[in-house]
């Protein structure tokens, strides 16, 4: 939450007080907490850091952005009355609390729980530099809602199904996807995770899309004349050496790719707008970034569970272009040489290593726009978007409205050369739907 500046005029006069575990550390006095601190916002950057660091696909970091906003959410609407996601943590008498010490802990302990492997003690300690506003209790402060409402999510998550690692058997059958990468890069990232319990849906196939195109078979899509259309406007626009792309549409596609490890990843790239929209218009963050955080968890079940949970587990354009086996299609033609627009850190081509159907970009976008939009209930908000795709660095693109802006991350895909224009659709449609669920249901 953003401190009002009444608390900040009278966090000059207190002295700092941490309480970690029900046990009260008195402190030297602090300096006066900053305009703009806000503890949110901190904690969402000590996240995308970690995303950064650990890499990996983007449906293990979506949860792990969902399980720390929302039980830092819990901490603070534990302690203002407010609805929350998990069952309300209640204060212990004689202690005071303060809001941000109890959001702080509740990240802290989330974090550390789902990425064993790193230690958060400095973010911890930089987050509670500032003390506390207000007097102690008679026993001093507590930070005991925050920790209650962390292990409340670390337990319900704790079998959820995400540590599901059930390998996945690829076909050669025309038309179903097949790993085009050789080594572990090329080994199908995730494909147990639309059986993940989600957050808000009933299940991960609550708004399945129909299969590509509406198609009932993968033959009768194969055949299709609409198929052919989808594989060749990829192959017109998304190859590496397209003439029919824009540059505009180079630079785009480039600008929402974040594919790479070492990058904040997509579910990271629309959290740092979401920081830029906070910072332009307000609002409660504590509850947006849950919001949001819980939709995009949501939104990678909901296309992974379209990538792998049904009859067509659509092949890349790449593979359905270059392969000269037959798609049985007379208006594909297989060419060996084309490459997508995707580039890796070492120059080489590339796609992600799932399916194509839906696109995961695309559902996080509509998901992301879902819920910004209702959230400050209008979609025509201007905003300057950043990216950390290597491919364009520095880069920075202005749109008008949170749906313009998810309609072009979905379309980029087609321009990266790694989707069809469906994929893009579909996950749209799907993110939305997601959000409006989110939205209509939660934290309310």
């Amino acid at each position: 939450m953003q401190r009002t500046p009444l608390r900040r005029l009278a966090a000059l006069a207190l002295t700092a007080v941490t309480a970690v575990g029900g046990l009260v550390a008195v402190q030297s006095p602090a300096a006066a907490v900053p305009q703009g601190f806000d503890h949110t916002i901190y904690w969402n950057k000590v996240l995308l850091k970690t995303y950064r660091a650990v890499g990996g696909p983007p449906t293990v970091l979506a949860r792990a952005g969902a399980m720390m906003h929302l039980a830092m959410y819990d901490a603070t609407a534990s302690l203002s009355g407010e609805p929350t996601y998990l069952a309300r943590v209640n204060r212990i008498p004689n202690f005071n609390y303060d809001g941000d010490a109890n959001m702080d802990i509740a990240a802290f302990k989330v974090l550390q729980a789902v990425f064993p492997s790193r230690d958060f003690s400095t973010d911890y300690a930089n987050s509670r530099v500032y003390p506390p506003v207000g007097e102690p209790g008679p026993e001093g402060w507590s930070t005991s809602v925050g920790e209650g409402t962390a292990q409340n999510m670390i337990n319900a998550r704790a079998n959820d199904g995400s540590g599901n690692n059930t390998a996945y058997t690829p076909t050669i059958a025309a038309g179903q996807w097949r790993p085009t990468t050789a080594g572990p890069k090329g080994i199908a990232a995730s494909p147990n995770w639309g059986r993940v319990t989600p957050f808000a849906l009933t299940s991960g196939s609550q708004f399945r899309p129909p299969l590509p195109g509406g198609f009932t078979s993968i033959t009768a899509m194969l055949t299709s004349s609409a198929y052919a259309n989808q594989v060749n406007e990829v192959r017109q626009f998304g190859a590496s050496n397209s003439t029919s792309r824009t540059t505009d549409q180079t630079q785009a596609a480039f600008f929402w790719a974040n594919d790479l490890d070492g990058t904040y990843k997509p579910p990271g790239q629309l959290f740092t707008h979401t920081q830029i929209i906070a910072a332009q218009r307000g609002g409660y963050t504590a509850k947006l970034f849950a919001l949001v955080a819980m939709a995009m968890a949501d939104a990678s079940i909901a296309a992974w569970d379209a990538k792998y949970e049904t009859g067509i587990d659509l092949w890349r354009p790449d593979t359905a272009i270059e392969e000269p086996q037959s798609d049985g299609n007379t208006a594909t033609t297989p060419n060996a040489a084309w490459e997508p627009l995707s580039t890796a850190a070492d120059g080489t081509h590339f796609s992600p290593n799932f399916p194509a159907y839906i696109s995961g970009h695309a559902t996080f976008a509509g998901a992301w726009a879902g819920i910004m939009k209702r959230f400050y209930g209008t979609d025509a908000v201007t905003f300057t978007a950043t990216t950390e795709d290597p491919n364009a660095v520095g880069v920075q693109r202005t749109f008008t409205s949170f749906s313009s802006a998810a309609t072009e991350n979905a379309l980029s895909r087609l321009w990266l050369g790694v989707h069809y224009r469906w994929d893009a659709d579909a996950g749209l449609t799907t993110g939305d739907a997601v959000a409006n669920r989110v939205f209509g249901n939660y934290l309310r």
